[in-house]
């Protein structure tokens, strides 16, 4: 436990005190928000404010996260390690498609297709990395199976699990980046995944089988060390949000959704709870299903569902503030959290 407050305590201060550095190195080099014409007309008052915020976050989670091994002398982990390596890959591929933008002056950075080549390296050597490296009790930091609340079915193969583990990378960090369209938005709804992740890491910790052999216990590698990493970006995050609130003074950009949908894939994929993700990401997921939607539905009739895809501009276009739907998004994404959160304790409870 004591990791977990030095993690997020420390991320917490860096970031609060490095968000504002940023601001003004980032506002003395012009490296500023590039906004579409086409766009939300009111975004275009929000060009020129400084992004690559998510650079802070970043590395504000990965100092805390070895700070608090420092302070404990405990080392790291490869599951904790794992899910940083991933966080930081995908971060660097938001990095350099964020630099394009700002180098040629325009909205759209890296093309989608070396984007997705970033991602898919990334993600194929975590993948790999990640049914390795067995502990001495012989387990790996995950299975190649299935996962809901924990394990379930059979294996369905190193290859089969690397396509599953691609697909929610990919997917995920795809997601928070969808979810980042409004001040503030998708560092609210990430932030309240990662709160869920440091419970599970802990309740994982308090019930795992290696401690305690039960019927409800889990197979978890390194449960308490993911929760450290949880609580790392978590702090950094919430430090980064005191600024990017609305009216935002700085963006998290691809380095920083990128990098936080990593983060939240890896811990899914370590804790064994890859499903689960599906519910307490719920409103990542609905955002980028109305994306789905409404490019589906207009290719197959010319028609558009909403006024504007991803849903948040949605809302906007109807009249909605934009402290309104941030709000009432921020509501939605806890709910998703807190009915996640709910199954998995239920799950757990013995049964009479």
């Amino acid at each position: 436990m004591t990791n977990i407050i030095i993690a997020g305590a420390v991320g917490l201060i860096l970031s609060m005190l490095g968000t504002p550095l940023a601001i003004r190195l980032f506002t003395r080099r012009s490296i500023g928000q590039q906004v579409r014409e086409d766009g939300v007309q009111s975004h275009l008052g929000k060009k020129g404010t400084p992004t690559m915020g998510g650079t802070v976050f970043v590395i504000a989670a990965l100092l805390a996260y070895g700070a608090s091994h420092l302070a404990t002398l405990e080392p790291p982990t490869i599951s904790g390690g794992l899910v940083l390596f991933l966080m930081t890959g995908l971060g660097a591929v938001g990095f350099l498609d964020d630099f394009i933008k700002i180098y040629k002056q325009r909205s759209l950075g890296l093309r989608s297709g070396a984007k997705a080549l970033g991602q898919l390296i990334v993600g194929a050597v975590f993948a790999v990395l990640v049914v390795g490296q067995p502990n001495a009790y012989g387990i790996t930091p995950a299975e190649p199976r299935l996962s809901f609340l924990r394990d379930f079915g059979p294996s369905i193969g190193i290859v089969g699990f690397t396509i599953w583990v691609l697909i929610m990378i990919v997917g995920f960090s795809n997601a928070v980046n969808l979810t980042d369209g409004l001040d503030g938005l998708a560092s609210g709804a990430a932030g309240v995944v990662l709160g869920a992740y440091v419970l599970i890491g802990n309740w994982q910790l308090r019930n795992n089988c290696i401690d305690q052999l039960g019927p409800n216990c889990y197979w978890v590698r390194d449960p308490l060390d993911l929760a450290v990493v949880a609580a790392a970006v978590l702090g950094a995050l919430v430090g980064f949000l005191w600024w990017n609130a609305p009216p935002a003074k700085i963006f998290m950009g691809d380095t920083g959704s990128l990098a936080l949908g990593g983060v939240l894939a890896g811990l899914a994929i370590a804790t064994r709870t890859q499903l689960l993700l599906i519910i307490l990401a719920g409103l990542c997921v609905i955002i980028t299903m109305s994306v789905i939607i409404q490019v589906g539905f207009f290719k197959m009739t010319g028609r558009r569902v909403f006024r504007m895809a991803p849903l948040q501009h949605h809302f906007e276009l109807k009249g909605w503030a934009e402290t309104t739907i941030v709000v009432r998004f921020w509501l939605i994404a806890g709910l998703c959290a807190a009915v996640g959160l709910g199954l998995f304790y239920v799950e757990w409870m013995p049964k009479a």
